[in-house]
């Protein structure tokens, strides 16, 4: 049996083929710059990577070039196709089997994540055309996190704002703090649900989760992906009496607003870079601003992980995935220095030892094991396919 996983973004599809019984990744790659001239197609597979130049290419031929190139492969049509989808709102608590209602609700969703759920919309309308027979699945980046107690995902403004518009801190990520959470639960050989733990997903995107017995009660992205630790273009907390300064101050339409916060702050606005990897070359040149950068990203992963270890009452974890927390042993060794009070501490050797699916990286001092997670979220996907099928 064949599964395919979707992650449509608003320029690129991510893509993987599983085969069932034992679950094993086939195929997988991406389509980039979906639109553009230099749209090209790579796919993978365990002897080989192919690259193809897809020019001008919209999601219906990317698609399709999927679907004919996996097949040439060896992976035919699918009986299965999961979708990452960003924001479920507050109706979807769970994956769903995607039918006309579904599709319905998600309309709904889409002020809620402008910049993603339209993305994660058309890909399904055009999955759904080009493999009518498969089961079509959403799984939802918040649905994680709806376990969350009311007193972690409200919020201490006008109660008609949650009954009309629905604010409220929803969280994002989910897919992936699940999938690590499981993950050390089966590298520390214990049950899931007797589990405290602390994971940071970072990335071009962060975020912080606090889990216990396997379920989200505290994470930090909020209503949208813009709250919690500070991201390769997107600001993090922020008092939001500056934006109410700003707008005073400066003549900034709503929409310009939302594109500063969104794609001009975080380590770009700090310092003008936003990949981790560029910051650490600016630094080997003096740049003093690269400096406060780097700090800023690391001091607010140190305030979160205080905080976690105080709503969880300790931690029997912490966990690092993500781009960065998976590739970055400056950023881990930074945001965890300090702590050693706390049970918390880094072992310099172990810290960079070379990637794996897990690495432990705590010092012979921490009574709180550090791991290092390779996070899959397509696997997640994949794992909730096999329910419906």
């Amino acid at each position: 049996m064949n599964l395919l996983v979707l992650n449509c973004g608003s320029s690129s599809i991510k893509f993987a083929g599983f085969r069932a019984s034992p679950l094993t990744k086939a195929v997988y790659g991406q389509v980039e710059a979906i639109g553009t001239q230099a749209a090209r197609l790579i796919l993978e597979k365990a002897d080989g990577k192919k690259d193809l130049a897809c020019p001008g290419c919209d999601y219906w031929q990317a698609l399709k070039t999927i679907a004919q190139l996996a097949a040439r492969e060896g992976f035919p049509a699918p009986e299965a196709v999961g979708h990452r989808v960003v924001h479920g709102g507050e109706r979807f608590q769970s994956p769903a089997v995607i039918d006309e209602a579904v599709l319905a609700a998600l309309e709904q969703t889409l002020s809620l994540a402008p910049l993603h759920n339209p993305a994660n919309l058309e890909g399904i309308r055009l999955a759904r055309l080009l493999w009518p027979q498969a089961v079509q699945v959403a799984a939802f980046d918040t649905a994680f996190h709806h376990t969350l107690p009311p007193w972690a995902y409200a919020y201490a403004v006008p109660q008609s704002w949650y009954a009309d518009l629905k604010i409220r801190r929803y969280g994002f990520h989910g897919l992936s703090h699940a999938y690590v959470a499981k993950r050390a639960a089966l590298y520390l050989g214990k049950p899931l649900s007797s589990l405290k733990l602390i994971s940071f997903h970072l990335g071009s995107g962060a975020s912080a989760c606090a889990i216990s017995g396997g379920q989200s009660v505290d994470t930090s992205m909020g209503f949208t992906p813009l709250e919690g630790l500070v991201m390769g273009t997107r600001c993090g907390d922020l008092d939001p009496g500056v934006l109410l300064h700003v707008l005073r101050r400066r003549s900034f339409a709503s929409e310009a607003l939302e594109h500063a916060l969104n794609e001009q702050s975080g380590l770009l606005g700090l310092c003008g870079h936003r990949d981790m990897r560029q910051v650490h070359q600016a630094i080997t040149q003096g740049d003093e601003r690269a400096v406060l950068a780097f700090r800023v990203f690391c001091y607010r992963i140190k305030k979160y992980l205080g905080a976690y270890l105080a709503v969880l009452g300790g931690a029997d974890a912490v966990i690092f995935t993500g781009g960065i927390g998976e590739n970055d042993p400056k950023v881990r060794e930074e945001s965890l220095s300090g702590l050693e009070r706390l049970g918390i501490a880094v072992d310099p050797d172990k810290n960079r030892q070379p990637r794996a699916e897990v690495i432990e990286i705590q010092s012979k001092k921490a009574t709180i094991p550090i791991l290092v997670i390779a996070t899959d979220e397509e696997r997640e996907i994949a794992e909730i396919l096999l329910q419906f099928i």
